[in-house]
């Protein structure tokens, strides 16, 4: 039994005419005559009455039949939607990897635009450092991740999607919270919160640099990983940090975000992924990524 047999049942049971049956499906009337009895024949039962030799009417096993048919048909042609819809990256999964910081900034706007174009890709997040990405990247845990560079792993591809300054932010009642800029070298007696360097060279390398241009090497009273964490410190009055700009999008009653007087090393925040296995979702989502973030 082929999909053409179930074709020609259904145009003659609509028809319940073979000649106007095979004028609809393009073919002659005798092999359409002679499929339906082939398919009667492997069925073992009669699908149709003969009232003539053309006009017909179903029997009740042909009643049945079409019904089977009709679902199996629409089974089919579902399936073949879902086929391109997934050959397409307009469904199934993508797992996805960030660093705390890109969720006061960039990541919000590039989901809402995923998923308005996108609804029918299960997004699956995981708050990862770098470091912990590149495993996680490799070990096909998350197939893209948001990432501070530098990374260690050559073979992976990625972008930069973003350039931001560096800013301190201090407890609200310190005395250099009144000053709207602060020099780097007013804070070498200060105690520091830093992000740990074994899970994130880029960041880490990037604030003990600015200090040491400052001729001092910052004094670490805790490492924290996530930068919720360093700027809940913060506010209790532990130490102080120096942070991305778009930290100042986390808003935490006793803390101050201020500029740095001097120019400060520019924090990039990028995108990778592995180019031998992208997905067409994740395709899709890397054209989002370019088209919002520009």
């Amino acid at each position: 039994m082929e999909l053409r047999h179930l074709r020609y049942l259904i145009a003659v049971a609509e028809e319940l005419h073979f000649s106007r049956a095979a004028e609809r499906l393009h073919i002659a009337q005798p092999p359409l005559s002679q499929q339906i009895q082939q398919l009667e024949a492997e069925l073992g039962v009669e699908l149709f009455h003969r009232k003539t030799k053309r006009q017909v009417q179903l029997t009740e096993a042909g009643r049945v039949f079409l019904r089977e048919a009709y679902q199996l048909l629409a089974q089919l042609e579902q399936a073949i939607e879902l086929t391109r819809r997934t050959g397409r990256g307009e469904t199934g999964q993508l797992q996805v990897g960030f660093v705390s910081s890109v969720t006061y900034n960039v990541l919000p706007a590039i989901l809402q635009a995923f998923r308005q174009k996108f609804p029918e890709v299960e997004l699956v997040l995981q708050e990862l450092t770098t470091a912990e990405q590149e495993v996680a990247l490799r070990n096909q845990h998350i197939q893209v991740g948001f990432v501070h560079p530098p990374l260690e792993d050559d073979t992976f591809s990625w972008k930069c999607i973003q350039q931001e300054n560096l800013v301190v932010a201090l407890p609200a009642t310190h005395p250099l919270a009144k000053q709207e800029r602060i020099a780097v070298r007013s804070l070498t007696d200060e105690l520091f919160i830093l992000f740990p360097r074994h899970l994130g060279i880029g960041l880490y390398d990037k604030i003990v640099a600015l200090c040491q241009q400052s001729n001092f090497t910052p004094k670490v009273a805790q490492e924290a990983i996530q930068m919720q964490t360093i700027i809940g410190l913060v506010s209790a009055g532990m130490a102080i940090a120096i942070v991305p700009s778009s930290l100042q999008n986390l808003q935490r009653m006793g803390v101050v975000y201020r500029a740095i007087a001097q120019a400060t090393p520019l924090v990039e925040t990028a995108v990778m992924w592995q180019p031998q296995k992208e997905t067409p979702v994740l395709r899709q989502f890397l054209t989002v990524v370019e088209r919002v973030c520009g």
